[in-house]
């Protein structure tokens, strides 16, 4: 019998549209990637694939279908994308289970784009994800998003910084909520405070107002949790030393003073960047953890 990643093909057409396309996630050409703006991204420099924020689909067919989805935010520092262990690698995982997954190209601080441009496309990526869910078979409000490192800061902006949509939009999509049901944070990047942010991706993300204590705040994700931001499972290491433990910590005691139901594990061994772990037998382990996470909050069905 195929499996279910077999079966799933990626899709490429307009927004609302799906057509099945012969690559798989993993050789996924620039064909495959739908625009978030079809007329053009706003405050775009150009019209290179680094100029045009995209998703790239990966839907599950058929009676394999869990009627859940996911935006996928791999991480990178937002000067790069990690899309192999934390996009197209998460994506298979999700597949695996039932789980609809579209990986998300935002742009970066190394191309010349700095805040607000990145929240704009992570705000606009969950409302075509939930403009395009019934058409993909996923119920629009089971549509979740996972971010690892500068992707769960990305991730957890959506998660505190959405709106219900502008009913009076034009463009349909605008009108829907950019709010994700629940959010998935590895490793992730959190604030903006220089005591223990990132700093490589506090420098590409905010460019040269860096030093704004405004954007700083802003962009402190830790401060802006309230009672309707979504339920959230986190996994960090204590070892890493490029993103400090602290981010994860700081944040899981926000959503808890706020009441939002939260999981949090903490590794004691493992580098930064593990992703799903590979194939260290200890942090390995981490992803079977959030399975248990998503069943228990009815995002995947009770075994």
């Amino acid at each position: 019998m195929m499996s279910v990643v077999d079966r799933c093909r990626c899709q490429v057409a307009a927004v609302g549209a799906f057509l099945l396309s012969a690559a798989a996630v993993s050789t996924a050409a620039a064909a495959d990637w739908i625009p978030l703006w079809s007329q053009g991204a706003p405050g775009a420099h150009g019209t290179e694939d680094e100029d045009v924020p995209a998703l790239l689909p990966c839907l599950v067919t058929g009676e394999n279908r869990s009627g859940c989805g996911v935006l996928v935010c791999p991480g990178g520092g937002y000067a790069g994308l990690a899309m192999d262990h934390e996009g197209h690698q998460i994506a298979r995982w999700l597949n695996d289970r039932g789980i609809s997954a579209w990986i998300l190209r935002y742009r970066l601080g190394s191309h010349g784009y700095h805040h607000p441009i990145q929240q704009g496309d992570v705000l606009r990526a969950v409302r075509c994800v939930r403009s395009q869910a019934a058409a993909a078979g996923v119920d629009a409000h089971r549509v979740g998003i996972w971010g690892f490192s500068a992707g769960g800061h990305l991730a957890s902006t959506a998660a505190v910084h959405f709106d219900t949509g502008n009913p009076q939009a034009e463009d349909p999509v605008d009108r829907l909520s950019s709010r994700p049901d629940f959010a998935i944070l590895c490793y992730p990047v959190i604030t903006m405070d220089a005591s223990f942010t990132h700093a490589g991706s506090r420098r590409h993300l905010l460019g040269p107002r860096s030093e704004d204590p405004r954007l700083v705040d802003l962009l402190s994700n830790e401060k802006h949790v309230t009672s309707r931001t979504p339920p959230v499972f986190l996994f960090h290491t204590s070892e890493d030393q490029a993103v400090p433990v602290r981010n994860a910590v700081e944040f899981y005691a926000a959503l808890r003073r706020s009441g939002v139901p939260a999981e949090l594990h903490i590794y004691q061994r493992g580098r930064h960047g593990v992703g799903l772990g590979g194939d260290d037998p200890v942090l390995s382990t981490w992803p079977a953890r959030l399975e248990d996470w998503l069943r228990l909050n009815d995002f995947l069905p009770a075994r």
